[in-house]
C-alpha cells in the first residue's frame, strides 16, 4: 500500500516539548518510532500487566489485562493503518500508549479517585495518560517525561475527539505545550480510537463467555451476531462449538475492520493533506452509519450483561473501598506513601490532592491490595469477579 497523502510524517512532525538533538538519535528511526520504543521501555506500560481490563483483579491466566487488550488494539490499529496508507509506527504508539493513565481495578477505580478528588478537579484517566507520559515518567537526565512527539500526545489527548472543556491536569499540560485541542487529531489517532473499540467490544466477548458471564443463546438474540453465528457454522459444520466461538470472535473482528476501512476511504476521498482531517467538522475515520448502529446495540447488550452483572458490580464496589481508603489514608499521612512520593508532596492545593492521585493511580491491582493490607490490616475478601 503506498503512503497516502493524509499520513502523519515524522520527518513533518511538529516536534517535542524539550527539543531533540540530533546527536542523541539511537539507531535509523523514524520519531514516531521513537516514541513507540519509548513506551514500550516504560514502567508505566509494564505496570499494564497487572491492571483490570475487564474483570477486577483476574485469578484465572487467560483473562485480559490493560497490557494483553493494548497490544491486541496495536495490532488491530497497525492492520487498519496499512490499508489506509498511514504511518503504522504512529498509530501503534497511539494504541500501545491509551490506556495507561487507567487506575487500578479499572472503571472501579477510577470512579473512587474521582470521587475522592472532586474538591480539586476530579480524575480523568486521558488526562492521566498524558501526565503520566509527561511528567511522571522520568527516565531522561534533563528533562521530565517521554519527551513524546507532538502527534503522539495530541492524539492520546484527543482520545474520544477534539476537548473543549479539559480536565484541570490536561489544561496545565496544554497551556505548557499546545496541543489544539479544540480541532479533530490525525487519522493515525482517529484510527487507534476505532481500534479499542473493535478490540474490546470482542475480546471482551470472549473472556465473558470463558468466566461464563455471557451465553451463546443470549449473545445471539442480536440479530448482527446471530447472522455472524449461521456463518460461521455453515464454514465450520463439523468444527466443535469451543472453537466456533473463537471463530465468531474473529470473524466480528475482520467484519468491523473492513467496515472502517471501506468507511474511512469515503470519508477522506476528497481530502488531500492530513492537516484536512484535523479541520474536518466531523470525525473522518470510524465505522459506517449501519456498523455504528449494530456496534451501539452491542455495546448496550454487553453492559447490561457483563459489565453490569452482579459479580462484577460486588467486586467493583470492594474495589472502589480499597481506592477509596488508600486515598483517605494517604490524605491524612502522606508518610504512608514513603520515599519520594511523600519527600515531594506538594504542600498546597490542587497539587497536593493531585500528586497523591498521581500514586494511587500508578498503582496495579497486587500492589493497590498489599498497600490496603499494610495499612489497615486487611482487604476485602473475594474480590476478584472471577
Amino acid at each position: 500500500m503506498s503512503r497516502s497523502p493524509l499520513a502523519s510524517d515524522p520527518a513533518r512532525s511538529r516536534g517535542r516539548e524539550f527539543g531533540h538533538a540530533q546527536s542523541e538519535t539511537r539507531g535509523p528511526r523514524s520519531a514516531f518510532q521513537r516514541d513507540r520504543d519509548r513506551i514500550i521501555h516504560s514502567i508505566a506500560f509494564r505496570r499494564l500487566k497487572s491492571k483490570t481490563q475487564v474483570f477486577v483483579a483476574p485469578d484465572g491466566d487467560h483473562y485480559r489485562t490493560r497490557l494483553t487488550h493494548s497490544l491486541e488494539v496495536a495490532q488491530i490499529g497497525r492492520v487498519i493503518a496499512r490499508a489506509l496508507g498511514l504511518d503504522e509506527d504512529l498509530t501503534e504508539a497511539l494504541c500501545l500508549a491509551h490506556d495507561i493513565g487507567h487506575p487500578p481495578f479499572g472503571h472501579a477505580g477510577e470512579k473512587a479517585l474521582h470521587e475522592a478528588a472532586m474538591r480539586n478537579g476530579g480524575f480523568d484517566h486521558n488526562a492521566q495518560t498524558l501526565r503520566t507520559l509527561m511528567r511522571l515518567e522520568c527516565p531522561y537526565p534533563l528533562h521530565d517525561g517521554l519527551n513524546l512527539s507532538w502527534e503522539v500526545l495530541e492524539g492520546l489527548a484527543k482520545h474520544n475527539g477534539p476537548v473543549i472543556a479539559p480536565h484541570p491536569a490536561l489544561a496545565e499540560l496544554d497551556a505548557d505545550f499546545s496541543l489544539d485541542l479544540p480541532q479533530w487529531s490525525s487519522l493515525e489517532a482517529q484510527v487507534a480510537a476505532v481500534a479499542d473499540d473493535i478490540a474490546y467490544d470482542n475480546h471482551d466477548i470472549d473472556d465473558g463467555l470463558r468466566a461464563g458471564f455471557l451465553a451463546l443463546d443470549d449473545l445471539l438474540t442480536i440479530d448482527w451476531v446471530a447472522g455472524q453465528w449461521r456463518e460461521v457454522e455453515a464454514r465450520f459444520p463439523a468444527a466443535p462449538r469451543e472453537r466456533l466461538l473463537r471463530e465468531l470472535v474473529r470473524n466480528q473482528i475482520g467484519v468491523m475492520v473492513n467496515d472502517v476501512i471501506a468507511h474511512t476511504q469515503s470519508m477522506t476521498r476528497d481530502m488531500g493533506a492530513s492537516d484536512d482531517v484535523r479541520a474536518a467538522e466531523i470525525m473522518s475515520a470510524g465505522f459506517s452509519p449501519s456498523m455504528h448502529e449494530q456496534e451501539r446495540g452491542l455495546k448496550a447488550f454487553m453492559y447490561e450483561r457483563l459489565y453490569y452483572h452482579e459479580q462484577q458490580v460486588e467486586a467493583a464496589e470492594k474495589a472502589r473501598d480499597v481506592i477509596s481508603r488508600l486515598f483517605a489514608a494517604y490524605d491524612q499521612d502522606p508518610e504512608l506513601m514513603g520515599g519520594p512520593w511523600t519527600r515531594n508532596l506538594p504542600s498546597e492545593e490542587p497539587w497536593r490532592t493531585r500528586h497523591i492521585v498521581d500514586y494511587i493511580a500508578g498503582m496495579t491491582d497486587r500492589f493497590a491490595l498489599e498497600q490496603c493490607r499494610r495499612i489497615y490490616g486487611k482487604a476485602p475478601d473475594g474480590l476478584s469477579s472471577v
